[in-house]
């Protein structure tokens, strides 16, 4: 078993094999001597059957990948079609746009380079710029510049002898003041002084924004330009904020490509399984679903018509040293990193302040458009209880913690036991339906708190959901390694897998088969959720008695609930201790009783139902909340 350390601090040793019989146990042996010998449980229990099982059931309506018009295009067709269960909802921040300067880098990469960057956006003129030095015969003659029209026409200076003698810094200084507004950046190549001399050009050089051309195989059609309004797919027969509301926000990272598919068959399913399908039915009509299918659509046209690799946004935040063309595949902000909670503006590890770098976080947090809009849906629709943040390509479900500082792995809190209870369950219902459609298993270590069986990732979108107001907040890495019978290895995914390959094996298609499976199990989740009026028991195990000597205690409960208790006599509130769960993985708590105590408590499921109907705001006479006492007999 190999042992695994993250942050510099051992977490737990782990292994992943086939083996040919189920057994019984098994039992680990260390390299010091020790041994221990664990039951064997079922990974996934049994689950009801998908929605999937019913023969009159619609499925499998996405053909192919779809770019952001595509995606916005169905889903405004949607709320048309479907109008008494679907409407669309507009964000209030436009994006930056799918656009960008015109710009050209003259003189090679030495000190006489000068990068040129034109005030208006490619689209717009940017494009239409040409900028030219020439020499002039002559001694002592001055730096000039030339308009005419979108022409710029740099006339290089002179010394005594009528060699050239205008530097890149000075020539960049004429292109910024005299380009009559024409230059809106102009500078030294990256981090050089610009001391060399500028040579002429062979004549007019061209400023492009690089947006017109295509990469071979992207889709037909010319991109929009300028900024865009993301479109959200509300469903829902209940769309007055009476139902628990849940986001499905796809497409944070621009190259992921099979998470807008997934959600965008989710949204299909709905809609036409409405009138049909029983199950269906009690989802739209229990549950207030909201879909971004794809929350960055500048980047991800960037990635479909450019470079494939994209990941953050267009937004180009970089300064002079970063700026010019050839870092243009490196420019933007990792959208899942430019939130408030555990952020790397608070020093939490995983984002960058490197602008180039693939988890940039932006200047500030919420500096970007596409995370002030989740933040505002949120907050006006303050039915959103769950949120499935979808990703790719990992085969991972994960929730908090998500973030830790490096220095002793200090992740952000840990979640009340049954918080995390109430996840593991509901990560059981939703990866057993993945599983049903292929028999695709996301294995255990795969499932928890992201910072534990990912990464770190500071100023994620999860954190701010839950921490800040409450909401069940999921990650979602579809896709993953996938078992190959035929040669007895795991096949590794990718971004963007090949759309229709071996059924069996990787491919855009089937994952997004199976992984909208596990949304549509997450809407039961949420709509089982809402009606749930079952007030949650617990036991104090083993209970109240005498015993000869200390005992070890500690609290079950029917189901996910969190456990609020005192030991000093007083009545136990929502400010009094929680239960908490020991390390990582493990049950709650064991309390070592040495003398005889008094437990006060009550628990509280994850829809807020109270054990017992006891109201730990009021102070009354019934006092109806649970207690035992544990005598510790004297010797």
């Amino acid at each position: 078993m190999s042992r695994f350390v993250d942050s510099g601090q051992y977490m737990f040793h782990r292994n992943l094999f086939k083996l040919d019989a189920r057994p019984n146990q098994i039992r680990v042996t260390s390299s010091t001597g020790g041994v221990a010998t664990g039951t064997v449980s079922d990974w996934l229990e049994d689950a009801p059957p998908p929605l999937t099982a019913n023969p009159s059931y619609k499925s499998d309506f996405v053909d192919g990948y779809r770019h952001p018009q595509q995606l916005y295009s169905r889903a405004k067709e949607i709320a048309r079609q479907y109008p008494d269960i679907a409407e669309i909802v507009y964000l209030p921040n436009q994006t930056n746009g799918y656009q960008r300067k015109a710009q050209a880098t003259i003189g090679g990469t030495g000190q006489s380079a000068v990068v040129v960057s034109s005030a208006a956006w490619g689209h717009e003129g940017g494009n239409d710029v040409t900028v030219e030095f020439v020499d002039r015969p002559g001694a002592d003659l001055p730096l000039t510049v030339e308009v005419a029209g979108k022409a710029v026409r740099v006339l290089l200076g002179t010394d005594a002898s009528g060699a050239p003698a205008s530097t890149a810094t000075q020539v960049a200084d004429a292109l910024m003041t005299r380009s009559q507004g024409l230059i809106d950046r102009a500078h030294p190549y990256r981090t050089n002084a610009g001391t060399g001399i500028v040579a002429a050009t062979a004549g007019p050089v061209a400023l492009t924004d690089f947006l017109d051309q295509k990469r071979v195989g992207a889709p037909d059609g010319e991109v929009p330009r300028g900024p865009v309004t993301i479109p959200v797919l509300r469903i829902g027969k209940h769309r007055d904020g009476s139902k628990p509301g849940v986001l499905i926000q796809a497409q944070d990272h621009a190259r992921e490509w099979v998470p807008a598919t997934t959600s965008l068959e989710s949204a299909e399913r709905l809609v036409h399984n409405y009138r049909s399908d029983r199950e269906t039915k009690k989802i739209v009509e229990n549950t207030d679903v909201f879909f971004i299918l794809s929350n960055n659509p500048d980047g991800a046209n960037y990635s479909f018509y450019n470079f494939a690799s994209q990941r953050k946004n267009m937004t180009n935040h970089c300064p002079n040293a970063t700026a010019d063309p050839g870092q243009r595949n490196s420019w933007g902000v990792d959208l899942n990193r430019n939130y408030r909670v555990g952020s790397g503006h608070d020093g939490y590890a995983g984002g960058s302040t490197n602008c180039v770098s693939g988890t940039y976080q932006g200047p500030e947090e919420l500096s970007e458009p596409e995370s002030k809009n989740i933040i505002w849906l949120v907050e006006k629709y303050s039915n959103i209880k769950f949120m499935m943040s979808v990703h790719s390509n990992g085969g991972q479900l994960f929730w908090q913690p998500g973030a830790y500082i490096a220095d002793g792995r200090i992740t952000t809190p840990r979640p009340p036991l049954g918080d995390e209870a109430f996840y593991w369950q509901s990560a059981s219902r939703i990866l057993s339906q993945v599983k049903a459609h292929r028999e695709t298993v996301v294995t255990p270590e795969n499932v928890g708190g992201s910072s534990d069986v990912l990464y770190s990732s500071a100023g994620n979108v999860r954190e701010d959901l839950y921490y800040t107001y409450g909401i069940y907040a999921f990650g979602w890495e579809v896709g993953g390694s996938v078992y190959n019978p035929a040669t007895g290895d795991w096949q590794g995914g990718s971004f963007q897998p090949e759309w229709v390959g071996n059924p069996e094996l990787v491919s855009g298609h089937a994952e997004t088969m199976e992984y909208a499976n596990g949304i549509m199990e997450m809407f039961r989740v949420a709509a089982d959720w809402g009606r749930d009026r079952k007030n949650p028991t617990s036991e104090l195990v083993p209970g109240a008695g005498t015993y000869r000597g200390p005992v070890d205690v500690r609290f079950e409960t029917s189901e996910p609930a969190t456990i609020y208790y005192t030991t000093d006599g007083s009545r136990p509130t929502l400010q009094s201790p929680r239960y908490a769960a020991t390390e990582f993985r493990e049950p709650g708590q064991v309390f070592h009783v040495t003398e005889t105590t008094t437990f006060r408590w009550f628990s509280v499921d994850s829809a807020g139902n109270i054990e017992k109907n006891y109201d730990p705001t009021k102070n009354d006479r019934r006092n109806n909340y649970r207690t035992a006492t544990i005598k510790i007999a004297k010797r």
